[in-house]
């Protein structure tokens, strides 16, 4: 991407007329490409930066040492993109029609992967579709225009400025809350030259008394209300960190092999989520009724083959072993689990083997042997 020029040009829209007609053409434009929501915001996010910083100070990160990096570029937007006077950000539905969540859940044999995964990665197919609406607006503004977009890809708060712009509320479980859509969507930001009206952000958190999503946590990863602790979070447990799983977490992460959907779930606003119509993210491989030994018996090229263009490629081999290690263990007793335990653990790797050695030990006591 070319590097803007040091001193931007003048893009403020000439009227306040013709930046509302802009504004309603991106909002439909923006539908036109997919998007079920299209907000606007202004680059005021300091009040973000500051519960960030917080957030750090307490180590609630983990090992995500690059939350912190980057400076204030989080933060201050134009010091991201020179430039940048407004923010365009948009939202997109993810959640496949019956993908049974809670049966899946209770059944011990299958695996459970957050749903945002089952599918292809989201962060191509909305960044073409960002980049897409950018080059309508530059079609369409009749001036030089400096943009660029992102999706959860560079240091951007893109819950705050979703927050910002309306398309919904932060809510108890840290994530972004629609009336009309609960949370089961992507989100996408375009960082634009143009002086566009920002939106009304809405006017209180509509979480009122419930707690649900603070009780259902496998692992009580919220501290309190609006504050995650990453650390005992089963996506970060799952995904992002690369060692091993405590042993604290084993038992409490059940069958869930990438990620964790329980606080979504159990949020009654999700009542009102609308199921995506992307053929993108719809399941690919049977991965939303699939068993655990299945997964845990694929080989490495079988893994690398079947999470082509999945946001489950990132975590590796290694820890998608890891992580099936302790779904066997939280597995009813079963001769078949057992043998493939003890099969793959002479070829694994240290990290592996001490979870399927922790599986194993699950089994037998379940067994009674």
């Amino acid at each position: 991407m070319p590097v803007p020029p040091a001193t931007p040009p003048n893009t403020a829209l000439p009227d306040a007329n013709s930046a509302a007609a802009l504004q309603a053409d991106i909002r439909r434009w923006g539908r036109e490409l997919g998007f079920q929501q299209v907000g606007f915001t202004h680059i005021d996010l300091e009040q973000a930066g500051q519960r960030l910083q917080q957030w750090l100070a307490q180590g609630f990160n983990g090992s995500m040492q690059w939350l912190g990096e980057h400076g204030e570029k989080r933060w201050r937007p134009e010091q991201l993109l020179p430039g940048t006077v407004s923010i365009i950000s948009v939202r997109m539905d993810y959640l496949s029609p019956d993908t049974d969540m809670i049966a899946r859940l209770k059944d011990g044999d299958s695996a459970y992967l957050s749903r945002y995964a089952l599918g292809r990665d989201y962060h191509k197919l909305i960044r073409k579709r960002l980049a897409t609406l950018a080059k309508r607006i530059e079609q369409h503004s009749q001036q030089p225009v400096i943009q660029r977009p992102f999706v959860d890809s560079a240091p951007v708060m893109e819950k705050p400025i979703a927050e910002q712009a309306g398309l919904g509320w932060i809510g108890k479980n840290t994530l972004v809350l629609n009336r009309e859509a609960g949370s089961w969507f992507f989100l996408g930001e375009l960082y634009t030259s143009l002086a566009l009206p920002a939106d009304t952000p809405a006017t209180e958190k509509q979480c009122g008394n419930c707690r649900a999503c603070l009780k259902i946590c496998p692992t009580n990863a919220f501290p309190e209300p609006y504050v995650l602790d990453a650390r005992r979070c089963i996506s970060y447990l799952t995904i992002e960190n690369k060692g091993p799983i405590a042993l604290e977490f084993r038992e409490a992460i059940g069958n869930r092999v990438f990620g964790c959907d329980d606080c979504q779930i159990i949020c009654p606003w999700n009542r009102f989520a609308k199921a995506t119509s992307e053929d993108d993210f719809r399941p690919r491989h049977s991965l939303d009724n699939i068993k655990l030994l299945t997964l845990f018996q694929w080989t490495e090229e079988e893994f690398l083959r079947l999470t082509a263009g999945s946001p489950i490629r990132r975590i590796g081999y290694e820890r998608w072993q890891r992580n099936l290690a302790i779904g066997l263990g939280n597995a009813p007793s079963s001769r078949e689990i057992i043998a493939a335990l003890e099969q793959a653990l002479p070829q694994s790797s240290a990290l592996v083997s001490e979870h399927i050695q922790w599986a194993l030990d699950q089994q037998h006591k379940r067994a009674g042997s």
